[in-house]
């Protein structure tokens, strides 16, 4: 028998498939760590027919390795820390550099300072020496964590985490320095041309501080730098 046309159909059965869990996002320690740029650094071997020292540091590099790509850093490259460091390093452009050192650690801490001299970067140094000291110094020297222990992918994660926070943390201080720097000379710079206006055209204070804020706003430059103006063109008539 057909079924008339304005007649509903009936209800299908459910379906047996289930419907698909979306897939779980990366957490935002997995993608921060993902666009992070390591590089390491190692000692130099020269050595044709290595060492049980050499073998056992190129094991400790190995697992290294793989413990930062467990982690999920994007490790960009393993470096020698030779005389070339600085150049390298500024052609890789890196975040963060672990140096990996064992007996060579002050040698090769001194190469990675000076190649970051310029252009400020955290450092992690990774070392199997338990003699710790040195710590000092190479925390003065630029590290921002020193690590006397094995590296495994647990392990490192929070070690990298705590550097980079450290080294942002100490990066703002530079900064705020450098501002109250700033604005202390800029003060020195505009106390100075206040004088020369109060003493050589018989203004107030108050009078010559509106006479250079009027000056810079007509300008669109900084007060700071109209005063130095003011005060070149002084210097240059006598």
């Amino acid at each position: 028998m057909s079924q008339h046309p304005d007649q509903p159909s009936a209800p299908r059965p459910p379906s047996s498939r289930a419907t698909p869990l979306p897939a779980p996002s990366p957490s935002d320690d997995a993608l921060s760590a993902q666009h992070l740029r390591v590089v390491i650094v190692l000692p130099v071997t020269l050595s044709l027919e290595p060492d049980d020292d050499e073998v056992a540091e190129v094991e400790r590099t190995r697992l290294l390795r793989i413990a930062l790509l467990e982690a999920g850093y994007n490790l960009v490259a393993t470096l020698p820390g030779d005389r070339f460091l600085p150049e390298r390093l500024a052609q890789i452009q890196p975040d963060l550099i672990v140096v990996d050192a064992e007996s060579q650690g002050r040698d090769i801490l001194e190469h990675v300072v000076l190649a970051t001299r310029d252009e400020r970067r955290p450092i992690v140094m990774l070392s199997d020496d338990p003699d710790t000291r040195h710590v000092r110094q190479a925390i003065a020297a630029g590290v921002s964590a020193y690590v006397v222990a094995g590296t495994t992918a647990a392990q490192i994660r929070p070690v990298l985490e705590v550097a980079m926070a450290r080294f942002e943390h100490e990066e703002q201080l530079r900064r705020d320095l450098a501002d109250a720097r700033n604005q202390l000379e800029e003060r020195k710079v505009i106390d100075r041309a206040k004088g020369l206006l109060m003493t050589r055209q018989g203004l107030t204070e108050q009078e010559a501080y509106a006479r250079l804020r009027r000056a810079a706003m007509d300008k669109g430059i900084k007060l700071a730098d109209v005063a130095q103006r003011l005060i070149d063109a002084a210097d240059l008539l006598g």
